[in-house]
């Protein structure tokens, strides 16, 4: 798995160099998907418990066995991997482990992400905000879902849009936007518990579906929480 040989010590030499140019690193990014997948598997119950309202109250069973295996695999995983090719590593992970569609969607994620990265040797505040916005591209193309659709595009793209705002035009620190990013996630998940589903197996609730957080909104938006814990917290002398 992954890249080995003097061409992969060459690009680890070039990441560790520009990790002190502001810039994010597999190890970075590995510490995103570990704190994320802990997170999971520590409300996978709440999860599920949401899901009983309208759907078939195994998105947190779904995600916990996926992310179980993760946080095994992953430590083991090739460190000389370059930041794209982790991202991809764990897209595939997540479509072969979680199953059904989430994992369908949340391979979406990291698979977008990865493709927006390609080849370079570490990601800057600005191409983590391409790879956001290609993901949430992905859950649209994915899911045919808009906002309101009480889905968990209704937290994954508040966050973007923040995150987009606070990086280009105002341009904050990245642990600064990532914060606000986390806290529109929030926000848009909470706001849908006043929708009602108009997607997935959900929609067949219909009004049912009013009055409980939608479990995707939730878990995505604890995927954006863990970055703003980690990949904020994971350069040393961010862009200005």
């Amino acid at each position: 798995m992954g890249r080995s040989g003097s061409h992969g010590n060459t690009a680890m030499g070039a990441m560790r160099m520009t990790t002190m140019n502001g810039q994010l690193m597999p190890e970075d990014l590995e510490r995103w998907v570990l704190d994320f997948a802990a997170q999971i598997v520590e409300q996978h119950v709440m999860l599920s418990d949401l899901d009983a309202a309208s759907g078939d109250a195994d998105h947190g069973a779904n995600m916990e066995r996926g992310m179980s295996a993760l946080l095994q695999a992953v430590p083991g995983w090739d460190r000389q991997l370059l930041p794209g090719d982790f991202l991809k590593e764990i897209g595939m992970h997540l479509v072969s482990s979680v199953g059904g569609s989430s994992g369908a969607l949340y391979g979406t994620i990291f698979l977008r992400m990865a493709r927006t990265v390609g080849d370079a040797c570490a990601i800057d505040p600005e191409l983590l905000l391409q790879a956001f916005e290609s993901a949430a591209e992905g859950i649209v193309d994915r899911g045919k879902v808009k906002r309101g659709d009480k889905t968990m595009y209704d937290a994954l793209a508040p966050a973007v849009e923040v995150l987009r705002e606070q990086l280009l035009p105002a341009r904050q620190p990245l642990s600064a936007s990532l914060r606000a990013a986390a806290e529109a996630a929030q926000t848009g998940r909470d706001t849908t518990a006043d929708m009602v589903a108009r997607k997935g197996k959900s929609s067949y609730a219909r009004e049912n579906s009013r009055g409980v957080v939608d479990p995707g909104a939730a878990s995505v938006t604890m995927l954006i929480q863990a970055a703003a814990r980690t990949l904020g917290n994971s350069v040393t002398n961010e862009a200005s």
